[in-house]
């Protein structure tokens, strides 16, 4: 890869080929949203959400920004601002992953296995290790809505 700007755009290029609805925010390859679909042996299927996807100027070496737009009931996904809590994308993202990962693998992993011992939805996570019938139904009339 010559430069960021090129990977940038082979990378957004994959994504819009994988089946992925896009809609870029500007004339710029740099911000985005990316229609996401619930995994199927999940909660969460059935479930749409618009991600916001910020790629930085340094990206690939820098993860990109992720965000839910609509509305997801999750331990670890921030219900106001719609912030992941996601290892791989926050602290160990490296320039070998591309966007694909993030939607094909890593938000359908988080989707699967949530992790309430660290939440940003702490109403989440106390209901999940409380109540877990209470937070399947939760999530799910939230996925219908």
């Amino acid at each position: 890869m010559s430069s960021p700007s090129k990977r940038r755009e082979m990378d957004l290029m994959k994504l819009m080929m994988s089946d992925y609805k896009v809609d870029m925010i500007n004339d710029g390859m740099q911000e985005f949203y990316v229609h996401f679909h619930g995994p199927t042996e999940s909660l969460y299927h059935g479930g749409v959400w618009k991600i916001r996807v910020e790629l930085p100027d340094a990206y690939p070496y820098k993860s990109p920004s992720i965000g839910f737009i609509n509305k997801i009931y999750h331990p670890n996904v921030d219900e106001m601002s719609g912030s992941v809590c996601l290892d791989v994308i926050n602290q160990t993202w490296s320039p070998m992953f591309d966007l694909v990962n993030v939607f094909e693998v890593f938000l359908p992993q988080l989707l699967l296995y949530p992790n309430p011992s660290d939440p940003l939805n702490g109403e989440a996570a106390a209901l999940m290790m409380r109540d877990r019938a209470a937070y399947d139904l939760r999530v799910k009339e939230i996925c219908q809505a």
